[in-house]
């Protein structure tokens, strides 16, 4: 498997950012850590179904099992109990991380409609950066007749940067497509 991503950042990026932010050291130098893949099903409490086809196609754009997430505790308004499967995620970390960026901001982002690039701004305070989905289909490894609804998720990139600044910094020199403003 090539990476391509993960060679761009370790022999382009780290220098220059080290640069751009006039760090010291290398190890200050932000580096992304690992990516989060989640999916909140409320629909779960009445369709155990969906759960296993929200597990199952997070299973095809990662590569990796998912984690049912439980709820913690009783909310009445939702009609939902402690201990329920309200949704699925998954943590990559290593060579699947790198593999997915490269394909999220290389295949992916691409491909959805009117596409003008991503908010620079949904940062965290902490460097980290998360971007909401409202489908699936925008990974080729989903296939459009297997599916049995169109569900959004989320992915958030957690990045070692101390401030927004320079996580953006990073995701911007590895290739993240982001909007202009004006």
């Amino acid at each position: 498997m090539v990476l391509r991503l993960k060679e761009r950042y370790e022999n382009e990026v780290v220098g220059a950012l080290k640069e751009i932010l006039s760090l010291d050291n290398v190890m200050q130098v932000p580096r992304v850590e690992k990516v989060v893949l989640n999916i909140g099903l409320g629909e779960a409490l009445e369709n155990a179904k969906a759960l296993d086809a929200a597990v199952e196609d997070l299973t095809k754009i990662t590569g990796q099992k998912p984690v049912v997430t439980i709820s913690r505790k009783n909310i009445a308004n939702f009609k939902l109990r402690e201990g329920r499967a309200i949704g699925t995620k998954v943590t990559l970390r290593g060579e699947r991380m790198w593999s997915f960026l490269d394909r999220l901001m290389n295949i992916a982002l691409p491909r959805m409609r009117d596409f003008r690039g991503v908010d620079p701004n949904s940062f965290d305070g902490r460097g980290n950066y998360t971007l909401g989905f409202h489908e699936q289909l925008i990974f080729p490894e989903i296939d459009y007749d297997k599916i049995d609804k169109i569900r959004g998720f989320e992915v958030t990139i957690v990045t070692s940067a101390e401030n927004d600044e320079g996580g953006r910094e990073l995701l911007r020199m590895l290739g993240m497509p982001f909007a202009t403003e004006g």
